[in-house]
Parts: structure tokens; sequence; C-alpha cells
């Protein structure tokens, strides 16, 4: 194996074409002469150095870990945290290994907010067939039916489902830092109905069929003749491309296809839905939301097109480091200026918890979450953001609004 990797490595193999460039000015002579190179390469003697399969446990026990007491997900024989690099050189099995840990850690999660947590699963759509696509949300038994309050959870993009700020602090800190667990132990202390969204379950992919494939490469209304011309084409792309595949990804995944789920096809769709069917029939006065990173986007959309229904409903929301912006996604001024008095984006920032932080944009406060990492935010501005709700219930009670993480020398942005 190095004897092939000794004689046939990058250096090599730009020298030897350098030689080919300044000793044979025939195009022709030079592919042949290049092709006689490549055939000398033995990919199956060279494939004996690739990765190990891409097959992992489907259980943290599989993989030896667990989470402690602290929350904290730890080894179970040697009790260290998670080694990323569990093989050298192979950074894209490690890659494909942390992922599959991630799917039973999201397992986890959903399993935390049903048995610790003393939520219920429900469908998506509500009125799902039994072969469509589907999501879900969690809520708690009195969702719909407390009349006081009602906590909204809306996460970020990405990897994360619901119940998650962020996979990476989960498995590489502790499950409050990266889990909405706290928040909703907490709003169940305070006598809060919660729905937690999962705006990132958009599809279910699923392993295309060869006529599937066929399909949709015979679907073209072209004349033949041109038609043969680009089959020939994709052909010997496809068979150049196949070959240098064999070394970069010996292991070909299986080809597949996204099958949206109705009405809930992204993350301001889903957000929109869950708003329609639960929360604006829900019988809270008070209605309050949690929005992280994009999730915040999700929320000033669902303002955009349910403005009057949202006004009528939330009493204050909760950003952190949220990545909307009331310019490009077009917020009219009605809506800038109810954000302005009852929103409040907790940003990372080297400034201390709840210090203000100036910002150009004509929506609302933003203030320090305490912490320079994104990802952070969520939990280091816990205990800041319950407070913050608090004083908005009372300040609507008592008509005054709150003011706690208002800046009294605030710009005023309606002159800008």
């Amino acid at each position: 194996m190095n004897f092939y990797f000794n004689i046939l490595n990058p250096l090599t193999v730009w020298a030897m074409m350098a030689q080919l460039q300044q000793g044979v000015p025939d195009e022709k002579e030079k592919t042949t002469a290049l092709k006689d190179l490549l055939s000398r390469i033995d990919l199956d003697e060279l494939m004996k150095k690739d990765e190990p399969p891409l097959e992992f446990p489907d259980t943290l026990e599989g993989f030896e870990y667990s989470f402690n007491e602290k929350g904290q997900l730890r080894h179970v024989k040697t009790g260290e945290p998670f080694v990323f690099n569990y093989r050298e050189d192979l950074h894209r099995w490690n890659q494909k290994r942390y992922e599959a840990l991630g799917e039973i850690i999201t397992k986890h999660v959903y399993r935390l907010l049903e048995d610790e947590c003393h939520l219920k699963k429900v469908t998506l759509p509500v009125d799902a067939t039994e072969n469509e696509p589907k999501s879900f949300i969690f809520m708690s038994e009195d969702a719909l039916t407390n009349p006081d309050k009602l906590l909204v959870l809306i996460h970020g993009n990405g990897v994360v489902r619901a119940g998650q700020w962020a996979r990476r602090l989960i498995i590489n800190e502790d499950l409050d830092s990266g889990t909405q667990i706290p928040y909703i132990k907490k709003a169940t202390e305070e006598g809060y109905g919660v729905i937690v969204l999962n705006p990132n379950e958009n599809y279910i992919e699923v392993e295309k069929t060869k006529a599937q494939v066929q399909l949709s490469s015979d679907s073209s209304d072209e004349p033949a003749e041109k038609r043969e011309r680009k089959d020939k084409i994709q052909k010997e792309t496809k068979k150049r491309r196949d070959f240098y595949e064999k070394y970069r990804n010996p292991q070909k995944e299986k080809e597949t296809m996204q099958m949206y789920i109705r009405d809930n096809g992204s993350p301001e769709e889903h957000t929109i839905y869950v708003w329609d069917h639960f929360i604006s029939q829900s019988a809270a006065e008070n209605v309050f939301f949690v929005a992280h990173s994009y999730g915040g986007l999700a929320f000033v959309e669902l303002m955009i097109q349910r403005e009057a229904e949202v006004k009528n409903k939330v009493t204050a929301v909760a950003f952190t480091d949220s990545v909307h912006n009331v310019w490009h996604q077009e917020a009219g001024k009605t809506i800038r200026e109810w954000m302005r008095e009852n929103c409040c984006n907790w940003v990372s920032s080297s400034e201390p918890l709840d210090a203000s932080v100036e910002s150009m944009l004509p929506d609302c406060p933003r203030v320090s979450a305490g912490t320079e990492r994104h990802e952070l935010t969520s939990w280091k501005s816990f205990p800041s953001i319950f407070k913050f709700f608090s004083e908005a219930m009372e300040a609507k009670n008592s008509s005054v609004k709150p003011t706690p993480t208002r800046r009294s020398n605030r710009i005023k942005y309606e002159e800008l």
C-alpha cells in the first residue's frame, strides 16, 4: 500500500505531468500518457487505506456513552468527554460518527421531553393521512386550556430538532445549556402552558428507486438526437466522476429524494401552521415566545403574515441572538413599533448580562446575553428572560410598559 503512495504521491504525479508538458507537444499523446499514468494506480490496493464501514451504533450504550447526574455526556468506561477524532486522518468517518451520535441525542431529548417534562407529542399536519410525510411538535397537557400563560419555544436552523438549542452544547457541555428543558421546567413551575416547535423537521428522505432515477433522467421533451448526444456526454462525465469517486468516497451512499411535509416545508411555514392550528386557538390571555437565531426570523415572518392576531395574543417576545432583519423581511412601521415595545433581543456580546447593546436596526432593544458564543445565548439569558416576561405581564395588567431592559435614552428609531 505504502509503495503506491510513495511512488504516486501528488508531487510525483505533478512532476511527471510537468515532464509530459515539456517533452510531448502533441495533445493526443499527452492525454494517452496521462491515461497510462493513471492506469498504473491500483485502486483496489489504495482503497485498503480507506475509511472503515460507515456503520455505527444506534444507541448511547452502543457508543459506550451516557449522561451523568450533571447532564454531561461521558464515556462509560473512561469517564472522558466525547472525542471527535476517534480515528486519526479519517475526518469524514469521524464526522459521520458524530452525526450518527447526534441522531441518537435527538431521540434521547425527545424521550426527556415526554418522560421528564411530561409533554405530549402531537402529529402534523393535524389531518395527515396514513401514508403522507409527517412532522410533530410537543405540548403540555394544558397548552390549549391554560387561561393565563403560554410559552412557545422556537430553536434556530440546522440539525437541531424540537427541545434543542444546540447539539454541540449537548454533546460537549451538558443538557442544561444545549436543550430547552430548563425553560420547560421553569415555565411549568410558574404556571405556563408550553408548546415546543420543531421548525427544521420539514421533509423525510426516502431512497430513490431505479425507476425514479430513470424517470428523472428520461423526463425531458428534447429531440431524440439532442438527447442522445446529451446522454453520451453525461455517461462519459459519470465514468470519469465514478473513477475518482471510487477512491474519494468508496462507500457510495444511497441516492435519496426529499418528500416535503405538507404546510410545514420550511421553518417559516411551520411556525405559521402551528400558530393557526394551536397557538391562536389557545385560551391563554398572555402568550410568550423565546426564539433563538433563525427562530427569530420565523417569528417576524409570522408577525408579517398574522400581524393583528399576534398583537392581540402575544404579550412579549424574547429573541436570543436572532438573525431577523426588519428591512430584508419588509416589516412595516406598525410591526417595528410593536416590536420596540414588546420584544427584546439578548445578543452575543462581551458586555455583562443585560447591558445595553446599540443597534442601527429599527426593531427592538438589544441587550447582552452575557456571552460571546452564539449557541450559548439562550442558556445564559435564561433568568433574565423569565424576569422580562413577568414584568411584561405585570405591565400589561397595569397598562404600564416594562422598563428593565429598555434604554431610557433610546434612539428614536422612527426618526431614522
